[in-house]
């Protein structure tokens, strides 16, 4: 039975926001447009009801500024692990790299929430090739297990590999407790074949708004099965995507980096507080309540990564 939600504002855990990305210190491509401003985005982030913000790190550095950025605010929480197309660090030295890897999240253990970003980029096999994606996704299920964290998985253009190695690792699944697919932007036979996997959810994102076959895919999702994220500074709804037509929370935006105002987004930069144009995004498409949507979707990331006391906040 759905519980409705009278009168209460809707609150969101964004579970994948970029945060240690330099365009939230003003700089883009190498270069200073404006002064940085993670202070402001996430003031916006919490004034839209924002509760909780997950920050994605996809490698060792990202990790270190995760964790000091987490450290200063108890609501944001981080990911430990390496993006697919940054496995080529492993290389030089794969157990000092792996302890590396352990030893952020033994030492940080409120904090870490997730082993990720981890899974197969075969778009960008430029950075990274498809061998070495695997061994090393492969080891990260190793960590997830040894700490019984969710994983937080990437998967593009690889559903056959991807799938294969959940497969061949289904125990090291079932003992880190699931975990989450994000910015899906794959087929329906592709996320029934995820979903299969008992313990396992789908982030949507701007990216897994785009087309009218993403909004299909989309509108026959279960929603307990459902995570909303940005991926920001990236994957924004942009006017052109099919979900864009549902939209009616406006921000003020500026369309030039260097026009930059404390009270307006920049043109093609994602923030945190545009998960609720997410949310309606997904809400239209499915033509369901969004204020329904918006706390199944937030239990289902209490489930997955917060603690039995918080989930019944």
């Amino acid at each position: 039975m759905r519980r409705r939600c009278f009168g209460m504002a809707m609150k969101y855990i964004d579970i994948g926001a970029n945060l240690t990305d330099p365009m939230f210190q003003g700089c883009y491509g190498g270069s200073q447009k404006h002064q940085p401003d993670l202070d402001i985005v996430l003031k916006r982030a919490w004034q839209q009801g924002l509760q909780k913000i997950i920050v994605t790190a996809g490698c060792l550095k990202d990790v270190d500024e995760a964790l000091e950025l987490a450290s200063k605010d108890e609501r944001i929480y981080t990911t430990v692990g390496t993006h697919p197309t940054r496995c080529e660090e492993f290389v030089p030295d794969p157990e000092g790299y792996y302890d590396q890897l352990r030893s952020r999240i033994k030492s940080n253990r409120t904090k870490v929430l997730a082993v990720g970003e981890c899974g197969l980029d075969y778009d960008r096999l430029q950075f990274c090739g498809q061998e070495t994606q695997r061994l090393y996704f492969e080891l990260q299920l190793e960590l997830a297990a040894e700490f019984k964290l969710p994983l937080f998985l990437h998967m593009r253009n690889a559903a056959e590999d991807f799938l294969t190695i959940l497969e061949r690792n289904r125990d090291k699944i079932e003992q880190c407790g699931g975990g989450v697919v994000h910015s899906f932007t794959g087929t329906l036979e592709e996320a029934q074949r995820i979903l299969a996997f008992g313990g396992l959810y789908i982030g949507l994102n701007g990216c897994s708004l785009k087309t009218e076959e993403n909004a299909e895919v989309v509108r026959k999702l279960p929603n307990d099965r459902i995570m909303l994220e940005t991926d920001c500074p990236w994957c924004g709804i942009r006017p052109s995507h099919a979900g864009h037509k549902h939209l009616t929370t406006k921000f003020p935006t500026v369309k030039k980096k260097e026009k930059w105002t404390a009270e307006s987004l920049i043109d093609g930069r994602c923030e945190p507080c545009q998960i609720s144009q997410v949310l309606e995004a997904i809400a239209g498409i499915k033509e369901e309540p969004k204020e329904e949507l918006a706390e199944l979707y937030y239990q289902n990331t209490l489930d997955l990564f917060f603690s039995k006391a918080e989930k019944k906040e």
